[in-house]
């Protein structure tokens, strides 16, 4: 193979020309690109690339930045900078409002560094992630429980760290959120007449979302459905745990309102001694034949059974037999 001598060029406009065509896709990729495809593979150093990554996030052009960073981590994937970089991308991505891209750069920096020191702060954006995504409650709500499982995961891995101060408090906001769904789906339910469907909705708003401000609506409700349902008897329960709570609020009000005009009728006491349940009477037999049922005599000294008046007591003194039987109660009749 034969190589050719190198020769000085004789011209200066070549040099130029050449440092031009180097220096324009170093200045303008980040402008124009919108993608990461998008971006040509241009050699720089890592400094370069981060202070450019960086001019544009002061800048607020955020796409361009985390694509930047992006390249910082790919051009030098051994560098310090790459580990910084990593990060600032996700914060980048979510300041554009890009929170899928956001989230998947946490992950990849929590899985290549999970013990950086950086990596409670890389949680906490994939929280933010998730809860920026919260719809309202007639929307699904997957994104919601997404979002209360990664604040959790925050808490439970850095409870002493500022970041899961702040998750404690949005964990309250997105339990608020789920018990709002569960009172959406439940006045569905009672609009409709689907008591039994609706009852169960409210008491999963009591059973699991009993902090949050849907609990006095949620007992009323209970209320509602329960007298519908006809057992009063837990309508006065749910009730008098709203007046116990909440006594001054407007849904105590209309529960006290409900109980007063359907009160709950109490069942008459049994005088002691007479039976729960009514002997049953023994049909009488064909005409021309005599009754079931012998009627005591006095003169023949029987009684209804045929039993001779004299006979020997013979009623066993307990109920059941063996081991486990229970003498009868003083005073019971034999």
């Amino acid at each position: 193979m034969r190589i050719l001598p190198f020769r000085r060029s004789s011209s200066p406009a070549l040099p130029l020309a050449l440092l031009a065509m180097v220096a324009v896709p170093l200045a303008g990729c980040a402008r124009t690109a919108t993608t990461k495809g998008d971006v040509p593979y241009v050699a720089r150093d890592v400094g370069t690339l981060y202070t450019t990554a960086k001019s544009r996030l002061d800048q607020n052009r955020y796409k361009e930045a985390a694509i930047l960073f992006d390249e910082v981590e790919r051009q030098h994937p051994y560098s310090i900078w790459a580990r910084r970089a990593q990060l600032m991308s996700a914060f980048s991505y979510y300041l554009a409002r890009d929170y899928t891209q956001s989230i998947q750069s946490a992950q990849r920096f929590i899985s290549v560094h999970p013990g950086n020191r950086d990596a409670p702060y890389a949680y906490y954006l994939i929280a933010l992630g998730y809860y920026e995504q919260i719809t309202d409650v007639t929307r699904d709500q997957k994104i919601t429980l997404q979002a209360l499982n990664a604040l959790g995961e925050l808490t439970r891995r850095y409870p002493n760290t500022r970041y899961a101060s702040d998750a404690r408090l949005k964990v309250d906001l997105v339990n608020d959120h789920l018990a709002g769904k569960e009172m959406e789906i439940g006045r569905f339910y009672e609009v409709r007449g689907q008591w039994l469907a609706a009852s169960m909705r409210f008491r999963t708003v009591i059973e699991k979302y009993e902090t949050t401000t849907h609990s006095p609506e949620a007992l009323m409700r209970l209320t509602e459905t329960y007298l519908a349902l006809g057992v009063p008897t837990e309508a006065e329960k749910a009730a008098a745990v709203l007046g116990r709570n909440y006594p001054g609020s407007d849904w105590y009000e209309h529960a006290y309102k409900l109980m007063k005009d359907h009160p709950v009728q109490q069942a008459a006491l049994i005088p002691p001694g007479q039976p729960i349940v009514t002997p049953a009477v023994h049909p009488k037999g064909p005409p021309g034949e005599p009754s079931v049922t012998v009627l005591p005599s006095e003169a023949d000294g029987t009684s209804t059974t045929g039993t001779p008046a004299n006979a020997p007591d013979v009623t066993p003194s307990t109920v059941g037999s063996g081991a486990g039987a229970a003498p009868l109660p003083s005073g019971s009749p034999r």
